[in-house]
């Protein structure tokens, strides 16, 4: 009888100090941040520098001092005109014809036509809510936030001749997951996948 109130004395005492150091590392739950590295703080920013971009008159010069230069800047892409192909025309469907009429003259030029693109942004993840319920499985949620830009610029023999972007300015998103049996619903796989993060 005495044995079973001292563990049951040290089980409690145990899960005090549980609490408290968990208490005092913050959130132990995972967090993640995927940053494309670029000259822009935010979406604004890289839009203005889009905007900057005047067709048939910004030359590589003008791109480098906005942030679109892949010399300089990380993370901006060349795509050659064989990408470029690859990109306005993924199928069949579409034809050459089909095209803005500045691309279609710049395709035909070959190796003097190619094209600047940038991806940059920042997405962070992070879950929230019970540990307990999160680490075994039962519960998890998980909120995103951020911002990711999109932009193409068709060069001419280094003039822009065409651009195009896209994007999402804010990026504020929650998903839930719950699973009745915790730790016992599904595979051993699909147990490693979560254990291993989202």
């Amino acid at each position: 009888m005495m044995l079973n109130f001292k563990l049951k004395i040290q089980l409690v005492f145990i899960g005090v100090c549980l609490m408290a150091f968990l208490a005092a590392c913050g959130s132990p739950l995972p967090r993640t941040e995927d940053k494309t590295k670029s000259p822009w703080a935010n979406f604004d920013e890289a839009m203005t520098a889009y905007e900057k971009v005047i067709l048939n008159k910004s030359t590589v010069d003008d791109l480098r001092g906005l942030g679109f230069d892949p010399y300089s800047t990380p993370n901006v892409k060349i795509l050659s005109y064989l990408d470029l192909i690859q990109q306005f025309m993924p199928t069949n469907s579409v034809t050459l014809d089909q095209l803005p009429n500045s691309v279609q003259t710049c395709l035909a030029k070959q190796e003097a036509c190619l094209a600047y693109e940038a991806h940059p942004g920042t997405v962070k993840r992070k879950r929230v809510g019970s540990v307990f319920l999160d680490l075994l499985g039962f519960k998890r949620k998980t909120i995103e936030t951020g911002w990711r830009f999109n932009a193409l610029i068709v060069l001419d023999n280094g003039v822009a001749v065409y651009k195009i972007w896209s994007g999402v300015p804010i990026i504020d998103s929650e998903k839930s997951r719950k699973n009745p049996l915790g730790p016992f619903q599904g595979s051993g796989g699909s147990l490693a996948r979560d254990a291993a993060g989202f």
